[in-house]
């Protein structure tokens, strides 16, 4: 008989939570051993009850799901993080894959597809929601848009907002010439000729609401 697949399930949404415990728990070869609504709550248990897998929300309250993972990884864990997302953006795909997570499922996935997921996990494999494969595939290798520094991402939100850069440099306490740096290299990596247009790739982006 193969081994139970202890799997711990974070996310905010508790009808989200419930539907997946009831799926998995229904699955001979897996165990929901915890839940959490919370990055903090998510990460406590994550030490306290040691899981195989963990399927993390991208957006949790508190600490978000990267950070989640990327704890999870500083600690040498050996859990397998699961990212779950309604997103599909190339901002939250990346920040998962960055954190060392071997999955990312989108929330409109079929069920089954979770549970497929999990015990190719459990497995060592990787698995992506044929939605975002393709994206996936441009970051594994190196194809995606430019990575921002997080200063950067903070500057782009500022951008997408509307504020000139005088504004920024006053909102980040810094000089004027910082901020017309920050933007410059912003436009330049983004591969974008005006404010407009790298506020447009911050909303597709996931960056900005």
């Amino acid at each position: 008989m193969a081994e139970t697949i202890r799997v711990l399930l974070a996310d905010d949404h508790p009808t989200l939570r419930l539907g997946l415990r009831v799926l998995l728990d229904r699955q001979p070869d897996i165990e929901v051993v915890g839940e959490a609504e919370s990055g903090e709550e998510a990460l406590a248990k994550i030490l306290a009850l040691q899981p195989d897998v963990a399927v993390l929300d991208c957006q949790l309250p508190g600490l978000a799901g990267p950070e989640v993972a990327r704890e999870i990884g500083r600690r040498g864990l050996p859990v397998r993080v699961l990212a779950l997302s309604a997103y599909r953006y190339d901002h939250y795909i990346r920040g998962m894959l960055e954190a060392g997570a071997v999955g990312y499922l989108l929330k409109e996935e079929a069920p089954e597809a979770i549970v497929d997921a999990i015990r190719t996990a459990m497995q060592g494999g990787m698995y992506y929601s044929p939605g975002v494969a393709d994206l996936v595939k441009a970051i594994l290798e190196g194809r995606g848009p430019a990575k921002l520094t997080e200063r950067e991402q903070e500057v782009l939100r500022l951008v997408a907002e509307g504020l000139s850069n005088k504004e920024i440099a006053r909102a980040l306490s810094v000089s004027v010439r910082t901020a017309d740096f920050h933007v410059s290299n912003i436009l330049r990596k983004l591969g974008v000729a005006s404010r407009v247009e790298a506020a447009v790739w911050a909303k597709e982006h996931g960056i900005v609401p």
